[in-house]
């Protein structure tokens, strides 16, 4: 436990299966730095949690139903609203988000909860989200991401950002994973520590 007095609390939000991949590895420099620097982490596993990512019939016929729309995820909202930073630590996969994580966005970030309606007009329901931080991973070149239009990278940064009030935000990126060796996974890795210590 540090003894830096808190910096607030944070959820990590990590989307990848296999314990052995370098996500995983990000993920543990994320929970790691982010506790030491001072932050009460909430490490939010959707893999490890179990969580049920599809968005069944029942939720989208009740979807816009405030503020029942929530009770099927309660948990998941209330840890998100307590929250006063947002990392995520995905891979890339397809040019998209991994199937769990977008599940997560589709079925938590409800009305009421991640945009709620003002005379007719969308506006931001996270606000209490401070720092918006994405630590992802692509198999190709930033080039080849950019000519797929690199559609995580604009969720993120634009949808996601939006929804919690653009804060401050950051997207740290690890590209060409198909071609990278040990000394360059290992400068990503400082790269990341580097950014959640600056946080």
């Amino acid at each position: 436990m540090s003894s830096t007095a808190s910096k607030g609390r944070v959820l990590v939000l990590y989307a990848h299966p296999c314990p052995e991949s370098f996500n995983a590895a990000v993920h543990e420099v994320v929970v790691e730095t982010l506790t030491k620097s001072g932050w009460e982490v909430d490490d939010c596993d959707l893999n490890v949690e179990g969580f049920q990512p599809v968005l069944t019939m029942e939720d989208r016929r009740g979807y816009h139903d405030e503020p029942a729309n929530i009770e099927p995820v309660r948990e998941y909202v209330e840890r998100l609203q307590a929250a006063d930073a947002l990392v995520m630590v995905f891979p890339v996969w397809n040019f998209g988000y991994p199937a769990i994580l977008k599940g997560f966005l589709d079925r938590i970030f409800l009305p009421g909860v991640s945009f709620k309606l003002k005379d007719g007009k969308v506006r931001p329901g996270l606000t209490n989200i401070k720092k918006l931080y994405a630590c992802t991973t692509y198999g190709g070149t930033r080039w080849r991401a950019m000519m797929n239009g690199d559609p995580p990278r604009k969720c993120v940064t634009r949808p996601v950002w939006y929804a919690c009030g653009m804060p401050k935000k950051k997207y740290i990126a690890c590209y060409d994973m198909n071609r990278n060796e040990e000394p360059k996974l290992k400068e990503h890795l400082e790269r990341v520590r580097r950014e959640m210590e600056m946080m």
